[in-house]
């Protein structure tokens, strides 16, 4: 429905307007003043306003003023008398979307508050578009590799984030917990902040005040309308866990003064733990598991996604190099099969820090890679294949040829070697 905040301290003025609106099929507030209006004007309200420009106290110029401080898209109609059409006119050149000369026709009226009421729709719809995409494509931007391991993380993170429950999220050290939490947070389009918190510090004491506050603002507060991170969970100590639970189920905290404060947040645990083997030596709490195992997502190893590991590698590379002002680098292709030589036991942490190292000059392509004769046969059989589909530009049925073996042990040892055919085609 179409909205109309009106503004006039005439109360019959006011009510006649109002009506002739409501009649019109619009949904009418009636305001007798600027701080009367103000109480209904925010970046959300999806309407216009029509004042009065002679109101006692603040006036109608006041109230456009301050409804360009909160939106500047707001529709604002100042209603002029004869003498304050000069200063209607100055209005609409600072910012109005129109006035109307009192008294206003009621053919008039309707005519100018449908044509600010479209150019507010249209407003909300772009911005509630632009809102969208953005949340759309923060899965695909900040979630990198095209393996279906990848692939599949960010479908199961695009589902979670829809759903508004709590997560735990689990993988190994350096997988990328919290930038799988931001996702959720940015897919979910929280009007609140995202505030991270590293368990493993928390004492009793840090507990209550980095959490719920005293001095200042806890993280909880803080995180309100939005997400609270709460990182390596599994590292925090038995005493806080019990603090930590309690707000979790009554999602109510006490603040320093004894006033109640009512939570509306997310709450997003990540941890590198086994906590069901920490349940049975005793060093987690069996109901704070399940309150937070609402909803699970495991971040994989890169060793899971090696195919990733190229593509990655050159946008963290260029990345660091960019920050640094230097010249981009080539690799060839025996650096990238050194690459996908390794483990990466550290996962994409690790993976970055080489790039960083490598930007900088300090440490050259080649890497620390296993000596022994099968992973160096393995190596070779790697060069092979990766020579093969570049001399073949990628077709699978000539490298077969070329190297004498059926298509199934190819595509087997392509696999193996996380070898993707399609990377060495060329137009």
């Amino acid at each position: 429905m179409k909205t109309v905040l009106l503004v006039d301290d005439d109360k019959a003025v006011r009510e006649a307007l109002g009506q002739t609106l409501d009649l019109a099929g619009f949904d009418v507030t009636l305001a007798a003043s600027f701080i009367e209006a103000t109480d209904h004007i925010s970046a959300d309200f999806n309407g216009v306003v029509i004042s009065d420009v002679r109101m006692p106290g603040k006036d109608g110029f006041a109230l456009l003023d301050r409804c360009r401080a909160i939106d500047p898209d707001i529709p604002f109609v100042l209603l002029t008398g004869v003498g304050d059409i000069p200063m209607a006119v100055q209005a609409v050149n600072r910012g109005a979307f129109n006035f109307l000369e009192k008294p206003c026709p009621p053919k008039r009226l309707i005519e100018v508050a449908t044509k600010a009421c479209a150019a507010r729709e249209m407003v909300m719809e772009n911005r509630a578009l632009r809102r969208k995409l953005t949340r759309e494509d923060a899965a695909a931007r900040l979630i990198l590799g095209r393996s279906e391991v990848a692939s599949k993380l960010r479908d199961q993170l695009r589902t979670v984030a829809a759903t508004g429950t709590d997560l735990l999220i689990t993988g190994e050290t350096g997988v990328g917990k919290e930038l799988a939490a931001r996702v959720v947070h940015e897919l979910s389009g929280a009007s609140g902040e995202f505030v991270a918190v590293h368990c493993g510090m928390l004492t009793a004491e840090l507990t209550r005040t980095t959490l719920f506050g005293g001095d200042k603002i806890g993280a909880f507060e803080r995180a309100e309308g939005g997400t609270l991170f709460l990182d390596e969970i599994g590292s925090m100590p038995l005493g806080p866990q019990v603090s930590l639970l309690r707000v979790l189920q009554d999602r109510v905290i006490e603040r320093a003064n004894g006033e109640r404060l009512r939570l509306n947040c997310r709450v997003i645990a990540a941890t590198k733990e086994d906590l069901t083997k920490m349940l049975e030596q005793g060093d987690f709490r069996e109901d704070l598991f399940f309150r937070l195992d609402v909803a699970r997502v495991r971040v994989p190893p890169l060793r899971e996604r090696i195919e990733d590991v190229g593509g990655m590698f050159r946008i963290f590379l260029s990345e660091a190099r960019g920050r640094m002002g230097v010249p981009p680098l080539e690799m060839d292709d025996d650096s990238f099969a050194e690459l996908f030589a390794r483990q990466w036991s550290g996962n994409i942490r690790e993976l970055k820090n080489h790039a960083d190292r490598m930007a900088m000059g300090l440490e050259g392509q080649e890497l620390d890679l296993p000596q022994g004769l099968n992973a160096q046969m393995d190596r070779i059989e790697k060069r092979i294949i990766m020579d093969c589909l570049k001399r073949t530009n990628g077709q699978v049925t000539l490298a077969c040829e070329e190297l004498q073996i059926p298509r199934k042990t190819l595509y087997d040892r392509m696999k193996r070697h996380a070898i993707l055919p399609e990377a060495y085609r060329r137009g």
